[in-house]
């Protein structure tokens, strides 16, 4: 199943430097992970915001939410998703 996901993510602004850049840090290895292994398929800065419109593929929601919910920034995240079907007129 596939799923647009948009992540927005808002740190604290008291939140110590080295503190965000090891979460940081965590997040990039994670989500390149995901990546690797095909449940990541595309993932796409927003120009000026800290966010992201990513596509996933996962077996099931509870999938995708523990992927999503295992993401280091999590805590610190909006996250909307929305399930992906076919479309009829789709050559792919």
């Amino acid at each position: 199943m596939l799923f647009h996901v948009h992540m927005v993510v808002e740190l604290p602004n008291d939140m110590p430097a080295d503190t965000a850049a090891e979460i940081k840090e965590r997040e990039k290895a994670y989500s390149q992970d995901l990546q690797r292994r095909g449940k990541w398929l595309h993932l796409w800065r927003i120009a000026g915001e800290y966010a992201n419109y990513s596509v996933f593929d996962a077996e099931s929601n509870d999938e995708l939410h523990q992927m999503l919910s295992a993401l280091p920034l999590f805590p610190y995240m909006r996250v909307r998703v929305v399930p992906l079907a076919r479309h009829p007129s789709s050559l792919a």
